[in-house]
């Protein structure tokens, strides 16, 4: 079993961007967040408009365009691939729910009192 995933390659008119913590581009091998731009990138959070700004934000890039930071770790390969490596946060997601473990972690603290 492997330790990451191979993601594969970005879709035809998706830009895929790995950038550390001040924005820059990850060189190959080396593990950043991964972000989305391009035509597909859907407009934001349904009523969700503080994570929306949170999350989709001017493309550093390309000003003209947004991008949508997924909060994913992950790394190029040398064959053109993507790795994933993990998150950047503590969240997990269970068929397509979002669950903070800080909060799974606070419910079994109050239980257990």
């Amino acid at each position: 079993m492997e330790d990451n995933i191979p993601i594969g390659k970005p879709i035809s008119n998706t830009k895929i961007y790995i950038l550390n913590a001040s924005d820059q581009l990850q060189p190959v091998g080396v593990v950043g967040e991964l972000c989305i731009a391009g035509e597909g990138l859907a407009r934001g959070y349904w009523n969700r408009e503080e994570l929306t700004a949170e999350k989709f934000v001017q493309n550093p890039f390309e000003p003209s365009e947004r991008m949508y930071r997924t909060g994913d770790l992950a790394r190029w390969l040398p064959n053109g691939n993507i790795e994933y490596i993990g998150r950047v946060d503590h969240q997990v997601k269970i068929r397509g729910f979002r669950i903070e473990l800080g909060e799974v972690e606070a419910q079994l603290l109050k239980a257990k009192g």
